[in-house]
């Protein structure tokens, strides 16, 4: 899984996932434009902003968009991933504001794209290191929001991840979660699978049962995310998105 995620091919696939326009993705096709730009509505379906958040924590970032979006309104944001292209290409991003990059558009044609970061965003409040979602360091401290978006079905021990969230989220603070519990046996040994077998319950009852302990289900919301391979082939998904209250 490391070496996938350190790719040149994923990286370019990820910052056209996260930065390029819906016009860039679909042009004038029958493509559903409310499931382009997840990276950005994740935090905007999920963030509540009311209560002022001063920190934020956006553990498996990938190449940043999400972190960029928190920093919108939270001074200080630390995106985490475990690819080091990923948080190369953040950092890039983060110094200076655009990142070139390929995909593919019909058979060995690419099409180039440009990641660009919005010019009313302060670029820096982030900053991007590498890590492991079930073995961060253990001086991270602890943050008014946490964001784990598209992260939990992908991680090899998931159970682990939940059971460190309790320290990560400060008192009050938020935990803003998506995932469309694609359970695949290449992330994730299915023993570890949180529900997705036959005689278990659903993966957001387990998951609403493992994080009951130390937090209080305050929002809930469907959000797709469109990912498109070539110029007419796009994967269709539909992440649960949650909002968390530390109790």
């Amino acid at each position: 899984m490391a070496n996938l995620y350190e790719t040149p091919q994923i990286v370019s696939d990820y910052l056209f996932f996260h930065y390029a326009t819906f016009q860039d993705a679909a042009g004038d096709l029958p493509v559903p434009e409310s499931a382009w730009g997840f990276a950005q509505r994740v935090v905007k379906e999920l963030l509540d902003s009311t209560s002022s958040p001063s920190s934020a924590l956006d553990i498996g970032c990938a190449v940043g968009a999400s972190s960029f979006e928190l920093a919108k309104t939270i001074p200080r944001v630390l995106g985490i991933d475990y690819s080091q292209a990923f948080i190369d290409s953040a950092e890039a991003l983060r110094k200076d504001g655009v990142l070139a990059a390929e995909v593919p558009w019909e058979g060995k044609k690419n099409q180039p794209v440009l990641a660009r970061i919005p010019p009313d965003i302060d670029r820096q409040r982030v900053h991007f290191e590498t890590g492991n979602a079930i073995d961060l360091r253990n001086d991270l401290g602890s943050f008014d929001v946490v964001l784990a978006a598209n992260l939990l079905c992908r991680l090899p021990a998931p159970i682990v991840f939940l059971e460190r969230l309790g320290d990560l989220v400060a008192p009050g603070g938020q935990l803003l979660m998506a995932t469309p519990f694609s359970w695949l046996e290449e992330y994730t040994p299915p023993s570890l699978w949180l529900g997705g077998q036959p005689d278990a319950h659903s993966s957001a009852d387990v998951l609403n049962e493992k994080l009951s302990a130390h937090f209080r289900l305050e929002h809930e919301i469907n959000l797709p995310f469109l990912i498109r391979e070539h110029s007419r082939k796009f994967q269709y998904g539909i992440s649960l998105g949650t909002r968390w209250r530390k109790i």
